[in-house]
Order: structure tokens, then sequence, then C-alpha cells
């Protein structure tokens, strides 16, 4: 998939894994670096929701139309679609194997 970052700032934290540990600590950097790097590889949506240790989901509340994978608990990489118009089915909801690009928002801890 492509992967793009909402903030300049973020995707040069992202890019550079000393600013990376030194933001989050070794563990969590290395899942951040491993989640980029499975949706990159990942052709769709669809793909990534099928590894069970990434846990994708989509989000509610002040996160509604954003999704998540895990991290380092309590730590989530939330991101959107970068789709416009968003590939949804008749009912609105969002058809996973057509999401091809993604928007990389945060890293936190929404709970």
């Amino acid at each position: 998939m492509e992967i793009s970052f909402a903030q300049s700032k973020l995707q040069k934290l992202c890019n550079n894994s000393k600013k990376l540990r030194g933001e989050f600590g070794p563990k969590c950097a290395e899942k951040i670096a491993r989640r980029l790097a499975e949706m990159e590889a990942a052709d769709s949506l669809e793909e990534l929701r099928l590894l069970p240790q990434c846990r994708c989901h989509e989000l509610t509340g002040d996160y509604d139309g954003c999704l998540a994978v895990d991290l380092q608990h309590p730590l989530r990489l939330v991101f959107q679609p970068n789709h416009k118009p968003l590939p949804l089915d008749k009912g609105g909801g969002l058809v996973w194997a057509e999401v091809t690009r993604l928007l990389i928002l945060e890293v936190t801890n929404y709970h």
C-alpha cells in the first residue's frame, strides 16, 4: 500500500530509527517500524486485517472514520484511508479490499 503522513514531523520521526527509539523506547519503536513495513507490503487494507499481530480495527467516537493497529500497550498507530471518495459498500461500510492508500495520523493512547 501507499503510505503518507498527516504531518511532516511524524514522517521524519518514523523514518529515523534513532529518533523513534528516543521518543517511544526500543520495543515500541521496533513495533512502529514493523507495522509500517507490514502496511507497505500489503496490497490492500484487507491483507493487513488478516494479520493477527496487528489487530487492525475501525474506530468510533472522536476517531470515527479512522483505524488503528496495536503497538506496545496502550499505544496504537492511528490512520485513515487516503481515498477520495472512500470505497464504501451499499450499506456505507468501508470496503477494506479496495483501500490501497493510507494516511498515518498519530501514535497515541486513545483509551
